[in-house]
């Protein structure tokens, strides 16, 4: 499908924000301007970004292949992505993961049939405090288990948008990839929402109790209770001898001095058979 005028105006609306010669810097917004309008960085979409920043195709696939949040193959309205990193799977991540596969009937980085909602496994969402976490394009829905992350999908596939724990409302894919190019959300709802929630306050809720305050630095927080070892001290640790003020203890503890030649006079010889 070839890309709109509209499309092709707001290319040339992001190369303007650079400096001149320094157009090649406007590739990853254009790549998610592509991405809004054709649910993928398709080969048309490669071939645009390459002739409008005088790139070469290998230069703008490089960059495409490079970042997850590059499709290459069509994404659905809903991109659900379910970490199952560390700290997430300990939490049941890998739960939510199979609960929701099985109830869409896709794996990893596949669609549903009706072309709606994509399903991925996620690396990592940088959201430990909220473990285990999913997003829908991008916005966040915390602490989730199967059965509320199975009621998210559901509403998904209902028509409804059901609001995240923390950010702005909740786009469509594209909506969301023509906000990741640099161009506002036209709704009037469209703005910030919670920012940040109590598992990310926490460590600073317990300094203000504790009244630990910054410009006290090490001195206002709890003292350091060296870990325990059970390996042998090294010689550098090792206690130094007392010392003695006695002529044998100095005589003992001055450098030696170097062995005389042999056939010095006054050095007895040893005679060798």
């Amino acid at each position: 499908m070839p890309l709109t005028e509209q499309t092709r105006a707001a290319a040339r609306e992001i190369v303007a924000r650079y400096p001149e010669g320094r157009s090649r810097s406007a590739l990853l917004p254009m790549l998610h301007l592509v991405q809004s309008e054709q649910g993928a960085v398709t080969a048309e979409g490669v071939e645009f970004c390459a002739e409008e920043l005088g790139i070469t195709h290998a230069e703008v696939s490089a960059v495409a292949t490079f970042y997850t949040m590059y499709k290459r193959r069509p994404v659905g309205d809903w991109l659900v992505s379910v970490c199952t990193n560390l700290s997430c799977l300990l939490r049941g991540g890998e739960e939510v993961y199979e609960r929701l596969s099985k109830n869409l009937g896709v794996g990893h980085d596949q669609t549903t049939e009706d072309g709606t909602i994509t399903l991925e496994h996620a690396e990592c969402l940088a959201a430990c405090d909220y473990a285990p976490v999913m997003t829908v394009n991008y916005e966040f829905y915390d602490q989730v288990n199967p059965d509320s992350a199975e009621e998210i999908v559901e509403a998904l596939r209902r028509g409804e948008r059901p609001a995240p724990t923390r950010g702005g409302p909740l786009c469509t894919f594209g909506e969301s990839s023509f906000q990741l190019a640099g161009f506002e959300d036209p709704r009037p709802e469209g703005v910030a929402g919670q920012g940040v929630g109590t598992p990310s306050l926490a460590g600073v809720l317990l300094a203000e109790a504790a009244g630990w305050k910054a410009e006290d630095g090490v001195a206002g927080a709890p003292p350091l209770t060296p870990l325990p070892s059970n390996a042998p001290p090294s010689a550098a640790s090792a206690p130094a001898a007392p010392a003695s003020s006695s002529p044998a203890s100095s005589s003992a503890a001055a450098p030696a001095s170097p062995a005389p030649a042999p056939g010095t006079p006054g050095v007895p010889q040893t005679k060798v058979n």
